[in-house]
């Protein structure tokens, strides 16, 4: 049970991590300090395999469309990718992903609106960037190297997921039953450092907790493990840069009223420390953010 003993103990347990600060993310010509508050990743998904089915644009229209709407109810970033990353999703060739994603991406980064590209293959990467993306959601590892050079180019900013295999779609495992946050911070240390190393200067983490994973196919065993990362997030900050959470959806656990489990998950995140909210819940997920800024609890 959550409980206001056992968030206590657990910043008594770290207090010197929950001291730490991070650094400020750069979007463009756009700063947001540690202090700013969460930023909010609305989501797009141009897959029809994709299973939060209230995010699925059908067409480059309604794309664009609902790219305006989450922009217009407080989405700092809007998020678009054209691969799902479930497990039996289909396979989109790097050619069919440009030809849907540029369209969406040159109108609404046209529009000012800050554009996410996820991707994890580097031709799609490019073609982002040279659309307009000035984010790049990277689900990948193996083509590392690559995406780096192309962030360093267009002096964009990387989100790099926590992938265990070569991308998103290669299924693997996470560590159960031990703290997951040392593990993490491992492979974030190693990439982090190629990162810098190719020039890259504007990083997010993500610990990946809206993957797929073989030994996280029981719902209940899936939701703890997302909300024990999640409430430890500020644990990270050792690393010295912000952290990204996409959130849970937790279909068995909020059944028919599933779609207020992202701003549930909102809160654990912002008391975890969490700098990006990737949300598919974008006004929900904005109140949340509001409240518990505007509240004081002494």
């Amino acid at each position: 049970m959550i409980s206001l003993q056992s968030l206590a103990t657990l910043a008594q347990t770290h207090h010197a991590e929950l001291e730490l600060t991070v650094e400020p993310i750069r979007i463009g010509d756009q700063l947001f300090p540690a202090d700013h508050g969460p930023l909010l990743m609305g989501c797009i998904n141009l897959s029809r395999d994709s299973t939060y089915r209230e995010s699925i644009a059908t067409s480059t229209a309604s794309a664009i469309r609902k790219g305006r709407v989450l922009a217009a109810q407080g989405a700092d970033i809007v998020d678009v990718g054209a691969e799902s990353s479930t497990a039996k999703a289909s396979r989109i060739s790097p050619e069919q992903q440009i030809e849907s994603l540029i369209p969406v991406i040159a109108a609404l980064a046209g529009d000012g609106i800050v554009v996410s590209a996820e991707t994890y293959d580097p031709m799609v990467a490019e073609a982002c960037l040279v659309a307009g993306a000035q984010v790049l959601n990277f689900t990948g590892a193996a083509e590392q190297d690559a995406v780096f050079a192309l962030a360093a180019e267009f002096t964009a900013t990387v989100v790099m997921c926590c992938v265990r295999g070569d991308n998103v779609r290669d299924i693997s495992d996470v560590t159960l039953d031990e703290d997951p946050i040392p593990g993490l911070l491992e492979y974030f240390e190693a990439r982090v450092a190629q990162a810098t190393k190719a020039g890259v200067e504007r990083l997010i983490l993500d610990p990946g907790m809206g993957f797929y994973y073989g030994n996280l196919v029981d719902p209940t065993t899936r939701l703890q493990h997302q909300a024990r990362v999640i409430s430890h997030t500020f644990r990270l900050r050792t690393l010295g840069l912000p952290i990204c959470h996409a959130l849970p959806h937790a279909f068995d656990l909020f059944e028919d009223q599933f779609r207020t489990a992202e701003g549930f998950f909102a809160v654990l995140a912002i008391l975890g420390g969490t700098s990006v909210l990737r949300t598919h819940e974008v006004p929900q997920v904005r109140a949340v953010v509001r409240a518990m800024q505007s509240l004081t609890l002494g």
